[in-house]
């Protein structure tokens, strides 16, 4: 049976440029059991099965191409904008760690999150943009690792990548769940560049992390 997979870019700047690429299946189409060897045949950093539960409801599962994840930032924020686009907005997004709180604010989807939720990273604060650019990711061969600086302290301005072999990722454009995380660490709201040039925006109140950004939709493919 031929599987449709949407696919939209997550975190772009504000033409739609750069993003994280994500695929959307409808979860009836792909047994549980089958849907990691989709995922990694998919090839995308992550890839989301999804279930339309009730109005302004959904859940979903994540994976990479190595491994299920029960929280990840790029798949929710993207799943909640795609779902809006389908007509189906949601207040409630239910992934394995959590049912997720929904905010769409115009262009800007946000998620509601804890950083515990989010897998354990290496972060590798270093002094310039300059130097997260000229990072090898073939220096980092196991585990999860986030570089980044300041480029604007005052501002909460970071510039950022993200190496993941650990998840079939040898780098990753946008990464929802190390924003989360960096945020929670450091206590304070960011802006962060990360990759070629995506886009991510994180607040913090009482532990709770929200993240959002901005999306947009790629042509579909049958696999």
């Amino acid at each position: 049976m031929a599987i449709e997979v949407s696919v939209v870019r997550v975190f772009t700047d504000a033409d739609g440029r750069f993003g994280n690429p994500l695929g959307i299946v409808t979860a009836d189409d792909v047994d549980e059991a089958d849907r990691q060897q989709f995922a990694t045949e998919l090839g995308y950093s992550e890839t989301v099965f999804v279930a339309r539960t009730a109005p302004g409801a959904a859940s979903a599962t994540i994976y990479t191409p190595a491994v299920q994840l029960p929280f990840a930032g790029h798949p929710t924020v993207g799943l909640s904008w795609w779902l809006r686009e389908q007509g189906h907005p949601v207040r409630t997004l239910t992934v394995p760690a959590a049912g997720l709180e929904i905010r769409y604010d115009g262009e800007d989807t946000w998620v509601r999150a804890r950083a515990d939720w989010t897998p354990q990273f290496t972060f590798h604060q270093v002094r310039d943009a300059a130097e997260v650019a000229a990072a090898d990711p073939s220096a980092y061969d196991s585990g999860h690792h986030y570089l980044w600086a300041w480029t604007d302290e005052a501002r909460g301005a970071v510039r950022s990548r993200m190496f993941a072999p650990m998840m079939g990722i040898a780098e990753d454009e946008a990464t929802g769940a190390a924003a989360v995380r960096l945020t929670g660490e450091l206590g304070r709201g960011l802006t962060i560049v990360q990759g070629v040039g995506s886009r991510l925006r994180t607040t913090i109140d009482d532990g709770w992390v929200e993240l959002g950004g901005r999306s947009v939709s790629d042509p579909s493919i049958t696999v």
